[in-house]
Formats: C-alpha cells, structure tokens, sequence
C-alpha cells in the first residue's frame, strides 16, 4: 500500500499566499500548517451518532449512485452544451445546501446553461449525447493519471490552447496594449504556475492535516455494517449504507452472488475492471456486491496515495479559472467557447467507447473548473465534501495571485514576508548532566544534529531522522565552554549555542 504523498506540503513557501491565511494545528505530537482552513469534513463515528453523520452517508452514497450513469444502455440522452451546461450560480455554504446543488439521482448540479454565445450573439447550439458517454469522457479527461501532465498542469494544456486562439486579444485584464506573444505567454505562465503552487500549498496542507477517507474505503466500510434506513429490516446498522430505490439494496436469495461471500449490500454500479475483458470491453452497469465497488479510473490508478480533503482537482481548476478569468479580462474563452474532441471508440483508454463522437464544451473558464470537478465523482474519486471547499479556496487562491503578479508586472515587486524563525528549544541549557533534548515547533523535521567547538573543530555528529520534531542526545565526553550546535532539516541549517559549564 503506498504511503501519503506529499502530506508536509502545507510547510512549502508560497507564492501569494498571506500569514493571515494560515492556522497552525495540531496532531499526532506534530504541527500542520494549514492555509485557507475550510473547517472538518463530514464524519462518521465509531461509536456515537454525529452531527454530520447523515451527510457523510449521503456524500458517499452519492458517488455510488452516480457510478450507475456510466453506461449508454440506459437510454438517456443530455444536452452537454453550454446552453444547458454550465452556469453555476452559486456554490453551497452548509452541508444542508448541498442536497439541492447536486442531482443524487439523475447527475450534476444546479449549472442553468447559458442563453446566448457573448461574442457571437447567437444560441449555443445544443449536442445531445447519451449521458454514459458524456459522464465516461469526462471522468477520463481531466482524471490525468499516469503517461500525463498532472492535473495542474492540464490547466497549462488549456492556457496554450487559449494563447493559440486567433481570437485572444492579448491584453492584460482586457485592457491596454497588445502584448506581444512572448511577453504574453512568459506574464500567462508566471500567474497560472503562481496559482498552481498556491492551491498545491493549500489543498495538501489541508489533506496532510485532515487526513480524509476516500469513497472506496469509505463505502465498502459501511456497506460491510449493513445497511442504516430501518431497524425493522435485515442487517441493520447505524453505520451502514441508507437504502436507496434503484441503488442501494439488500443482496436477496434471487441475486447471482450469495450475502454470505459478499456481505449483505449490493450496489446499483460500474461493475469493474473485472468486466472489461468481455467481448463489448465495457465494464457496464449492474447490481453487484458493494464489496467489490471499484472507482471508474484505470486499473493501475484506482485511487492516488494521499487524502481526499480537499479536492486537488477542484482547487486546481479554480485557482486556474480565476486567474485566468482575471488576466485575460474575460470570464469566457476566446469565441465564448471551447473545446476537446473525443473520437468514437477511440478516447477511452481502459474501456471501449465512447459510442459516438463528443465534444466537450465550455462557455468559461469557470465552467470548465466546475466539470472538472464533477468529474471527480463521476470517476468514483471525491464526494461531494471534498469538492465544493475546494471550488471556494481555489477562487480566492486565484484572485491573490493575480493581484501579487500584477506588482510584479506593474515593477513593483513586494517585500516577501520575513519567515518565521523555527522555534528550537535546548534544554537543558546549560547541560549539566544526563540527555539534550532538541524540540523543533511549526512541523520542522530534524535530520542530523553536530556539535562544534569555540575554535570551529567538530566535536560529535549525531545522524538522526525524526518526523516529530524532538529528539534526544547523549553528552560526549568534553571539556566546560561555548558549543555551537548545527542543527540539519532538509537544505536548512540553524545555528544554537550551547553551554557546557
């Protein structure tokens, strides 16, 4: 099982990212250094009844559901054009608020579509598509699992798409003069990759800190409880999964899998990559054990090795979509449109489809942000909780790095903000007998420690590695006088005197 990537990344310097965003917390004997800090997500207790309990199991229920839609033999048909896709009003601001933002049943959210093309002033023209191929396309595109650039830098991807577009006026926030293409393409990419780090900083501090549940665990786990809608029903739990017409059921005598082998739930689901080896090379849509529930992404990048708390993808695309709403002084792409073409039976990479040609459509920035994250769910990866934080933050990560770069630009770069000196405490100090402690605050790891004389010679090394910013060292055999302790945590040295009376 691979270990948390990049949980220490809340302790990385920003680029814009302000000391008035950051909270300093507390776990497990070490600090977390959490910026922008969107509060706890949902959880579910082991033991009592919490307050978000029911809204853990409606996001992850959620998820389940909307595996069900990645099928085309449902017959359903959508409008994917941004006449009807798109537009989100607002984001939720309670968990209470998130029933009415999502559709649990059906797929997507409260986007209302747009009337008219801004630039052209004409109706989008609509592009109906069998919902399994709309959801499938998506779920593959902005996953950028292995073999790609990474979901931040998917968003480079589009900015050169943007750069390329005849119709981009290349002015700063729409005013100005023209800027030439280098100048253009130098200032776009030095605000977006700005933008990027920012959210990265953000979003892993809060993963690394919160430390959240992803939905195949999270279902799985509650699913082998049983299931919590009525005591008066088999296999009842309250930490099990709510029944759900249509989804969410009981497994029966006249189900083709027994409840003893696979627990007492079943799914209304995405069956697997166990499936894709059939003829079709297609997965599809049945009831099945919820045991076996599996994210739709390929079968070597089911689920990354790090927190779901917050949305990655949803911080990302945010922060990108306002800093380049900002810059290019326009909320839409160049031509109030753009776009990704899928060819049929050629863009899916682990499963055949999709059934007919797609293009993918998106009036703005924001709307492309917005599917990106929706597709998270769709692709079995984040719940609900995940998502909406990470749209919130990643919009305010966006707009501070457009104002920094805009006194970089303007030639006024700012001061950065001194750092904060580690606080390293020696004790104790004078040494007089017995062990030195050595206890670093804000996170910092101590990786080796040595001890020099008055005159500069080494007197002792001690290679140590600690994550928890404490270790302890034996007294050497030396003469009274001032020591210098160097103390090593990564590419960082400090100095600290030493008493030995």
């Amino acid at each position: 099982m691979p270990s948390f990537i990049s949980a220490e990344w809340g302790l990385v310097d920003p680029f814009a990212l302000k000391r008035t965003d950051l909270s300093v917390k507390e776990r497990d004997g070490r600090e977390w250094w959490v910026y922008h800090d969107p509060g706890p997500p949902p959880y579910m207790s082991t033991h009592r009844k919490s307050d978000t309990e029911e809204y853990y199991k409606w996001g992850f229920s959620l998820v389940s559901s909307w595996s069900s839609h990645l099928t085309t033999s449902d017959g359903v048909m959508w409008d994917i054009s941004p006449a009807s896709i798109g537009n989100v009003p607002d984001y939720p601001n309670t968990w209470a608020e998130y029933e009415d933002f999502y559709d649990f049943m059906e797929g997507g959210d409260n986007s209302q579509g747009w009337s008219v093309n801004p630039h052209t002033g004409q109706p989008y023209p609509s592009q109906m598509i069998p919902r399994g191929d709309y959801t499938r396309v998506l779920a593959e595109f902005w996953a950028d699992g292995p073999e790609s650039e990474t979901p931040p830098g998917h968003w480079y991807v589009i900015l050169n798409y943007v750069n390329d577009n005849p119709l981009l006026e290349k002015r700063i926030a729409g005013e100005g003069p023209e800027l030439s293409d280098l100048e253009w393409d130098i200032k776009s990419y030095f605000l977006l990759g700005g933008a990027l780090h920012d959210a990265a900083v953000s979003a892993w501090g809060i993963k690394g800190y919160y430390d959240y549940i992803r939905p195949i665990s999270a279902i799985r786990w509650m699913a082998a409880y049983g299931q919590s809608s009525s005591p008066f029903r088999g296999s009842y739990s309250q930490k099990g999964l709510p029944l759900i017409d249509d989804r969410v059921g009981l497994i029966g005598n006249d189900d083709d899998f027994s409840r003893q082998e696979n627990g007492p739930i079943k799914l209304y689901a995405w069956r697997g990559h166990n499936f894709l080896t059939s003829a079709e090379g297609i997965g599809g849509v049945a009831w099945m054990p919820a045991s076996e529930w599996w994210p739709y992404q390929r079968p070597n990048f089911v689920t990354p090795p790090f927190a779901g708390y917050i949305s990655g993808h949803s911080t990302f695309s945010s922060a990108a979509a306002e800093a380049l709403t900002l810059f290019t002084g326009d909320p839409f792409f160049p031509g109030g449109v753009g776009e990704f073409f899928a060819g049929q039976n050629e863009f899916l990479k682990f499963e055949l489809g999709p059934s007919r040609d797609i293009v993918l459509q998106w009036a703005t920035y924001r709307d492309a942000a917005d599917q990106c994250s929706l597709s998270r769910i769709w692709g079995g990866i984040h719940p609900p909780a995940d998502d909406i934080p990470g749209r919130i933050l990643g919009k305010e990560v966006g707009q501070d790095a457009y104002a920094l770069a805009m006194q970089y630009f303007g030639g006024s770069v700012p001061e950065p903000e001194p750092e904060p000196e580690p606080v390293l405490q020696l004790y104790p100090n004078p040494w007089t007998q017995g062990d030195l402690t050595i206890a670093a605050a804000y996170g910092q790891r101590i990786d080796a420690v040595s001890m020099w004389d008055a005159q500069g010679r080494l007197i002792e090394e001690y290679n140590v590695t600690t994550e928890t910013g404490s270790i302890v060292l034996p007294q050497p055999q030396v003469q009274p006088g001032l020591y210098i302790l160097k103390i090593y945590s990564g590419y960082q040295v400090w100095l600290r005197k030493l008493v030995i009376p």
